[in-house]
C-alpha cells in the first residue's frame, strides 16, 4: 500500500484514521469496527463492502 494515498485516505464514515493490516489486504477503522477490503490495490471505500471487525479484533492493539 502506497504511504502516501494512506496518509490521505480516511474512513468514509467518521473522517477517522485508517490502520493497513498488509496480511489482510485491509483498511481498518478502530473507531467504527469496520474494514473496507483492498482488491487489485485499489482501496474499496464502501460501506456495504466492509466488514465488521470482531470483538478481539476491536480490542487488539496493532
Amino acid at each position: 500500500m502506497d504511504k502516501k494515498l494512506l496518509a490521505i485516505l480516511a474512513c468514509p464514515l467518521c473522517k477517522g484514521e485508517l490502520k493497513y493490516d498488509a496480511e489482510k489486504k485491509e483498511l481498518v477503522c478502530r473507531a467504527d469496527g469496520m474494514a473496507f477490503p483492498i482488491i487489485d490495490d485499489i482501496p474499496v471505500m464502501l460501506e456495504s463492502q466492509a466488514r465488521t471487525l470482531t470483538n478481539e479484533e476491536r480490542l487488539a492493539k496493532k
